[in-house]
C-alpha cells in the first residue's frame, strides 16, 4: 500500500537470529536446536497461518549440513568401493590366500595409523580424514609389489619359504627407498601453516611408514600360514612385448614429441585459476548454503561485509569518510547509521497521516467479531461499490475492479467454508501488516540514546569501541568483486575483518603452503634419493617423469575445465609423494639391469597398484560434498598421469641399461666355475699321481 507495487522478497523477509546450546560430543553439534527450532516452526504452522516458510542458515546449520552431505551415500559408496577393490586384487594376485594377506596387512596398519595419528592430532578434519584413502591407495601398492613379485618368484621357485626370501632380497630395496621418499614428501608439509594440510601430511607420511612395516612382515607371516598354492604361469604383460621393441627403436622420437606436447601446452597454466571461495566447496542442494547464497546476493544483507573496530567514534567516523570514497564500497555503516536525517519534517508527516487512518486501523475492541451473514453482506455490498465506480469505463483500473467485483461475488455466493479458506489465505497475514503499519504511525525521534540495547550493543563496545560496517559494490557473489574488495578496504584499513578478508588471507595461505609442501617434498625426495642412487643422472632419471606428470595433470585440469580450491590443491603435492613410488621401482629394475620393462611383472604391478589407488580415489569423486568430489577427481587425474610417465615416459628416457649388474653376476658365475673346474683338474691329476 505505502510503495504502490508488490512487496519484493527482500521487504517480506525478516531474521530470527537464534544461539543454539551446542552438544559437541555430537557428530552434528546443533541438530537438538535445530530440530527444536523446527518443531516449534511446525507446532505454529506459519505456513498455513502466516503464509510464511522457515529457512535455516548460519555456521552452525551449514557445519551440520556439511556433515550430512558427506554423510550421504558414504556406505554405498564404500562398499563398491571395496568391491571394486578386491576385485582388481584378485586379477592382479589371482589367488584368495593372498589377497587375505594383502587386505589384513591394510586393516592392521591403517588401525595403527588411525590411533598414533589421533593420538598426535586430537580430531580430523575434512582435509586430513583423507589421510584413510591415501593408507588404502599407497599402502595396498606396497602389498601388490611384494605379493606380485612373490608369484613371479614362486613360479621360479616352487618351495614358499624360499619364494618369500627371493622376494625380499629383490624388492626389499625398492619398497624401502619408496617408503621412505613417499613418507619424506608427505612430512614436507608439516611446516605449512594450512593445519589441514600439514595435518595430514603428518598422518600420510606416519602411515606410509606403518604400511611399509606391514606389507614387509604381516603379509610374509600371513603367506607362510595360509600356505597359497604355487604359480603354474609367468607373471607380467608378454603381449605388450612388441610396443617394449616398438618404444626401444624410436626411444629419441617418443622423448622429444612428448616434450614437445607438455612443452606446447605450457602456455594454458595461464587460465589455471584458484577458486578461493569456500561456499563453493559446499552443496548447494542443502538449505543452509542454498539461503545463505541467496541472501550474498543482496549486498544490503550484510552477508559480504567487511568490519572495522575503531578505538573511538571519532576514529570510526574517519574510517567512515576515507572508505565511502573507495570505487569498490557501496556503503558504509556505523551506529549513527541507525539515527535517520531531517526527522521533523518526517515525524510531522506520519502525525499527519495517523490522524487519519488511526481510526481506520483501530476499531472498536468491544464491537463483536462479524458473523458469516455479515461477511456475505460486507462482500455484495463491495460488489455493488467496485461495479458502480467502474460504471462503463474500460482502462486498466476499472478491468481490475471487474475482475475484483467478480471474485468477490463468487465468494458472496459459496458456502461458508470457502469463506473460511479465503479467511485463513488473506486475513491473518493482513492482520499482520496492518499491526506493522499501526507501529509505523507510532513512530518517535531516534537518538543514539534511544536507540534498542540488544541494537548499541553490536555498535559499540562496552569500553567505547564503535564497530564500522563496509558493504562491496558490484555483484557479492562474484569471487573477483569480493577479491578487488577486499584489497582495497585493506589498503586503508589493515586491521579490517570479515569474510571477504578472511577468504582472501585464506587463499594466499593456501597457495603459499602449496608452494612451500611442493618445494620441500621436492627438495627432501631428491636428496633422498641422491643418498641411495649416488649418481645425479639417475636422479633426474627419476624427478623428471614426476614433475612432467605434474606439468601434464594442470594442462590437462584447464582443458576439462578444473579449478584449484581449498580441498583439491592439496592433490598435487601429493603427487610427489604419490608418483615417486612409482619412478622407484622403475629406476631400481633399470639399474639392476632388467630390460624389457612393461612386459614385466614389475609394470602388471605398478598398474594394477595404480587401479586400484584411482578407485579409492574415485571413491571421493562420487561423494555429495562438492570439497571432497573435487578432490577425489583432481587425485585421480594426478594419478593416471604419473602412472602413464611411470609405465611409458620413464623407460624411454632411461634407455638401454647401462651397467647390467645381472651380466656381472653372470661372469662372477661363470669366474667361479672356472676356478672350481681347474681346482678339480689338479685334484683329478693329484689322484692320479698318487
Amino acid at each position: 500500500m505505502l510503495n504502490g507495487r508488490p512487496p519484493t522478497p527482500d521487504e517480506r523477509r525478516r531474521f530470527v537470529e537464534i544461539r543454539p546450546v551446542l552438544d559437541y560430543a555430537a557428530l552434528m553439534p546443533g541438530k537438538v536446536a535445530t530440530d527444536a527450532i523446527r518443531q516449534a516452526a511446525a507446532d505454529l504452522d506459519i505456513g498455513a497461518r502466516y503464509g510464511a516458510r522457515l529457512r535455516l542458515t548460519g555456521p552452525v546449520a551449514i557445519a551440520d549440513e556439511e556433515y550430512a552431505t558427506l554423510e550421504e551415500g558414504a556406505f554405498t559408496n564404500t562398499t563398491v568401493t571395496i568391491v571394486v577393490v578386491l576385485t582388481i586384487l584378485w586379477l592382479a594376485l589371482r589367488s584368495f590366500g593372498i589377497i587375505l594377506a594383502v587386505a589384513i596387512s591394510l586393516v592392521v596398519g591403517l588401525s595403527i595409523t588411525a590411533a598414533i595419528g589421533l593420538a598426535l592430532v586430537g580430531a580430523l578434519n575434512l582435509i586430513s580424514i583423507a589421510f584413510a584413502v591415501l593408507f588404502i591407495g599407497l599402502g595396498v601398492d606396497f602389498g601388490i609389489q611384494f605379493s606380485v613379485r612373490y608369484r613371479a618368484e614362486r613360479h621360479e621357485v616352487d618351495e614358499l619359504h624360499q619364494a618369500l626370501v627371493n622376494t625380499a632380497r629383490h624388492v626389499g630395496a625398492q619398497l624401502t627407498l619408496a617408503a621412505a621418499a613417499t613418507a619424506a614428501g608427505f612430512l614436507s608439509f608439516l611446516p605449512t601453516d594450512y593445519k589441514g594440510l600439514s595435518e595430514l601430511g603428518l598422518l600420510a607420511g606416519l602411515g606410509m611408514i606403518i604400511a611399509f612395516l606391514t606389507s614387509i612382515t604381516v603379509i610374509p607371516a600371513l603367506l607362510t600360514v595360509l600356505r597359497p598354492p604355487g604359480e603354474p604361469k609367468e607373471m607380467g604383460f608378454k603381449s605388450l612385448a612388441p610396443l617394449d621393441r616398438f618404444m626401444e627403436r624410436h626411444r629419441i622420437p617418443i622423448i622429444v614429441g612428448t616434450g614437445l606436447a607438455v612443452a606446447a601446452g605450457l602456455p594454458l597454466l595461464y587460465w589455471l585459476q584458484f577458486d578461493f571461495n569456500p561456499l563453493n566447496l559446499r552443496s548447494t542442494k542443502v538449505e543452509s548454503v542454498a539461503t545463505l547464497l541467496e541472501l550474498r546476493s543482496d549486498p544490503a544483507i550484510g552477508a559480504s561485509s567487511i568490519y572495522v573496530l575503531a578505538p573511538s567514534k571519532e576514529a570510526a567516523q574517519s574510517d567512515l569518510e576515507k572508505l565511502s570514497k573507495l570505487p569498490e564500497v557501496s556503503s558504509v555503516k556505523t551506529i549513527e547509521s541507525f539515527v535517520p536525517a531531517d526527522q521533523q519534517p518526517k515525524l510531522a508527516a506520519i502525525r499527519q497521516l495517523a490522524t487519519v487512518l488511526d481510526p481506520v486501523l483501530r476499531p472498536d475492541p468491544n464491537k463483536k467479531p462479524p458473523t458469516d451473514a455479515d461477511n456475505v453482506a460486507a462482500l455484495k455490498a463491495a460488489v455493488d461499490a467496485l461495479k458502480q465506480s467502474a460504471g462503463t469505463q474500460t482502462g486498466p483500473g476499472a478491468s481490475a475492479a471487474n475482475r475484483l467485483a467478480d471474485d468477490l461475488a463468487k465468494l458472496a455466493s459459496g458456502d461458508e467454508a470457502m469463506r473460511g479458506r479465503a479467511h485463513a489465505a488473506m486475513i491473518p497475514s493482513l492482520n499482520t501488516a496492518l499491526d506493522e503499519l499501526r507501529n509505523y504511525l507510532q513512530a518517535q525521534p531516534v537518538t543514539l540514546e534511544t536507540l534498542p540495547p540488544e541494537i548499541a550493543r553490536e555498535w559499540v563496545t562496552q569500553d567505547g569501541r564503535y564497530k564500522v560496517e563496509i558493504l562491496p559494490k558490484g555483484d557479492p557473489t562474484d569471487n573477483e568483486t569480493l577479491r578487488q574488495f577486499a584489497r582495497a578496504v585493506q589498503a586503508v584499513v589493515p586491521n579490517a575483518t570479515g569474510g571477504p578478508i578472511a577468504i582472501l588471507e585464506s587463499g594466499r595461505t593456501v597457495v603459499r603452503a602449496f608452494f612451500e609442501a611442493g618445494f620441500w617434498a621436492l627438495g627432501s625426495i631428491v636428496i633422498l634419493l641422491w643418498i641411495v642412487l649416488r649418481r645425479f643422472g639417475d636422479v633426474l632419471l627419476t624427478i623428471i617423469p614426476l614433475l612432467m606428470a605434474g606439468v601434464v595433470t594442470m594442462e590437462l585440469m584447464v582443458l576439462l575445465g578444473m579449478k584449484l580450491n581449498f580441498a583439491n590443491i592439496i592433490a598435487l603435492p601429493l603427487l610427489l609423494g604419490v608418483g615417486v613410488a612409482f619412478k622407484i621401482y622403475y629406476i631400481m629394475a633399470w639399474r639392476a639391469g632388467q630390460t624389457g620393462l612393461l612386459q614385466s611383472s614389475l609394470t602388471r604391478a605398478v598398474m594394477f597398484s595404480a587401479l586400484t589407488t584411482a578407485t579409492a580415489f574415485g571413491s571421493l569423486w562420487l561423494s555429495s560434498h562438492p570439497g571432497t568430489s573435487s578432490m577425489g577427481k583432481l587425485m585421480a587425474l594426478a594419478l593416471v598421469t604419473t602412472m602413464a610417465a611411470a609405465v611409458l615416459f620413464q623407460p624411454v628416457l632411461m634407455g638401454p641399461p647401462r651397467d647390467p649388474k645381472p651380466k656381472r653376476f653372470m661372469r662372477r658365475i661363470g669366474a667361479g666355475a672356472a676356478a672350481a673346474r681347474s681346482q678339480e683338474a689338479v685334484a683329478a691329476g693329484a689322484d692320479k699321481s698318487t
